[in-house]
């Protein structure tokens, strides 16, 4: 009894053995000849559907939000009078402007400081080179990530509920945002070190405690310092806003110049802070180069 074979149907392809897709059999690919004498085909460009894609996206946007560019063609100018208000500034303000400055450089300093020190046995438990427990592991890993899609403001409100108003939730917030940033950064950073020096040692007797120390943390350390000198670059902006919840700082007189419409104090206190901002990433920077 002769044997049936099933025929099976190839699918169209082009040079080098692609499959073409429905996008290739609308917009027909281009063949070209090479110097050489050989031929390509080259697919058509998919800049027109996503062309059109961002288009479709953009329409759905603007009905969802509202957002109308008649009132903002109107209004628009309104922003750069009340930016123009602000200079020159009124620089007799600026006893008022020290201590709140002060206090937001503390927040933000202890806040990365905590933060970058309490998530270093999160960032090895979520480390699969480290811990092969795969449930240790996604915990961590979950953990990490729910804490990082809370936005700082809306951390620093509930700490003001938990805390009162005052630094301690400004400084719990920024604590709570380094945490889960450096965190991610630093179990990913771990997962690519050479594990030759941490299994010899363990193989040699030493505990996995005294084997990370020793082999794990010199190759770590240098970029986990870089990051956190980053984080509190940015801590130090983020910490200017919180006041707004009532986390202190600078937030608090920002708000209440912009409020009492005291613009020319407001501009006193941005002026204070971008040269803080500016003297710190300095500062930093010098110090992240010389770790690099």
């Amino acid at each position: 009894m002769p044997a049936k074979h099933a025929s099976a149907k190839v699918p169209e392809t082009i040079s080098g053995g692609i499959a073409l897709t429905w996008y290739d059999k609308i917009f027909k690919p281009k063949t070209v000849t090479l110097g050489n004498g050989k031929t390509v085909t080259r697919r058509a460009s998919r800049g027109p559907v996503v062309a059109v894609l961002i288009i479709i996206v953009s329409i759905i946007s603007i009905q969802v939000t509202g957002f109308d560019m008649t009132v903002l063609a109107e209004n628009g100018g309104r922003f750069w009078d009340i930016l123009f208000s602000m200079f020159p500034p009124n620089w007799d303000y600026m006893p008022s402007v020290w201590q709140p400055l002060f206090d937001t450089i503390k927040m933000s300093l202890l806040g990365s400081f905590i933060g970058s020190v309490l998530v270093i046995p999160f960032a090895v438990a979520a480390s699969t080179n480290i811990v092969h427990s795969k449930v240790v592991v996604s915990l961590m890993r979950l953990l990490l990530s729910i804490i990082r899609t809370l936005p700082t403001i809306v951390t620093a409100l509930i700490a003001t509920y938990i805390f009162g108003l005052g630094t301690l939730a400004g400084t719990t917030a920024i604590a709570i945002f380094t945490f889960a940033y450096v965190g991610k950064i630093l179990y990913e950073e771990i997962e690519t070190v050479d594990m030759g020096a941490f299994e010899a040692m363990e193989a040699m007797g030493a505990s996995k405690v005294r084997a990370f120390t020793s082999a794990i943390v010199p190759q770590i350390l240098p970029s986990y310092l870089s990051n956190c000198l980053f984080c509190f670059e940015g801590n130090v902006r983020y910490a200017s806003i919180l006041g707004y919840v009532g986390a202190g700082g600078l937030g608090l007189v920002l708000n209440e110049g912009i409020a009492w419409r005291m613009y020319p104090e407001v501009g006193m206190v941005l002026v204070a802070l971008f040269v803080t901002v500016f003297i710190i990433e300095s500062i930093s920077r010098a110090l992240r180069r010389r770790l690099a």
